[in-house]
């Protein structure tokens, strides 16, 4: 990090908040690059006082956005999580909250021209192979942030940010269902292991001895709860074609109950080791996905929509996502998307 600093914006997308830079603006080395961004953050450290980041894996995030490397595309988006408390930034898996900033910054940043009211901006997802669309409101030319969008985990309202993701399925599993079943028992429980672009493990949260509905402070300090948890993501991840997930983020950990608020079920997530406030968007995509499985944990408890078009909102601790799933005759999953949104915080340099 130089004396002058680094161009950076910071913005809340969806649930989560981190620096959106541009790749030409950052180290080509991989490894400067995880040092400076360690810096930026204040990592290791739990409070992160040092840095920008906010003392939770939730704003401890950063995209990095660069040229298109795909003609169907119209920018690069690379997804780094920068752990809070250790000296590691992963790139193994992608961020739906995060993503729902990329089109703006691409467009304030000059990657994309406004092409009316609103501008669409397609959008490689590097850490996935996959593509989504990002529809951005940009009236009189300019990136429009205010609005009449609420999503559950955010105050007051912003402009829509609807997301659209071409197929998904098997983002880093390489196919829906890693282990060709519906339903597996791993360590005694019964888990649906999926990927539909976030591979999750789901579960009933009944199995695990808990009701579905504890506040995540309450799971948090559950160590036997988060011990078995991890020796059931352990044994996962080497059968969802991930290897030793000790050092990764993933597969996320997805309890279920049945719904409390009228949506479709109830979720507790671990992202990997901490109890989510919310549910990753991609995640939320992934478990009503499994939702449609018959065999699955979360099948039996679910309440799920009629037609080929099922709205499906996943509830969290902090209220719900909204889940839109097309299906086919027979219910299976042929895109996905969600309503986000996203807000401009500061842009400048960064020291």
């Amino acid at each position: 990090m130089s004396s002058a600093g680094t161009k950076c914006m910071w913005m809340r997308g969806g649930t989560s908040k981190g620096g959106y830079f541009l790749a030409s603006d950052l180290p080509a080395d991989d490894a400067a690059r995880d040092a400076l961004l360690l810096r930026v953050m204040g990592s290791p450290d739990a409070r992160q006082i040092d840095g920008m980041g906010g003392a939770s894996p939730l704003t401890s995030k950063v995209a990095v956005i660069s040229e298109a490397t795909r003609d169907d595309c119209d920018v690069d988006y690379l997804f780094l999580q920068v752990f809070v408390d250790r000296a590691l930034v992963s790139d193994a898996q992608n961020c739906g909250n995060i993503l729902a900033g990329v089109g703006a910054f691409a467009i304030e940043r000059g990657l994309v021209p406004v092409a009316g009211e609103t501008t669409d901006v397609r959008i490689f997802m590097r850490n996935t192979g996959q593509v989504a669309t990002a529809s951005i409101a940009t009236p009189g030319g300019q990136v429009y942030y205010a609005g009449d969008e609420a999503i559950d985990g955010v105050p007051g309202t912003a402009a829509a940010v609807p997301l659209v993701f071409d197929d998904v399925a098997g983002s880093m599993c390489g196919t829906l269902l890693p282990t060709g079943n519906a339903v597996d028992l791993v360590e005694g429980v019964e888990v649906t292991m999926i990927d539909n672009g976030m591979p999750i493990v789901v579960l009933r949260a009944a199995d695990m001895g808990i009701s579905g509905y504890e506040t995540p402070a309450d799971l948090d300090e559950d160590d036997g709860l988060k011990a078995r948890l991890e020796a059931l993501r352990l044994a996962c991840g080497k059968m969802m074609n991930l290897g030793d997930v000790t050092e990764k983020s993933v597969p996320k950990m997805t309890m279920v109950a049945p719904a409390r608020h009228g949506g479709a079920f109830m979720t507790r997530s671990f992202i990997p080791h901490r109890c989510h406030d919310t549910i990753g968007v991609i995640a939320a995509v992934s478990a009503a996905t499994a939702a449609l499985l018959p065999a699955s944990p979360v099948a039996g408890m679910a309440s799920i929509p009629q037609g080929a078009r099922k709205v499906m909102a996943v509830e969290h601790p902090n209220g719900a996502t909204a889940c839109v799933l097309e299906c086919d005759e027979e219910d299976r999953v042929l895109k996905a998307g969600m309503m986000r949104t996203a807000r401009k915080l500061f842009d400048g340099m960064i020291f």
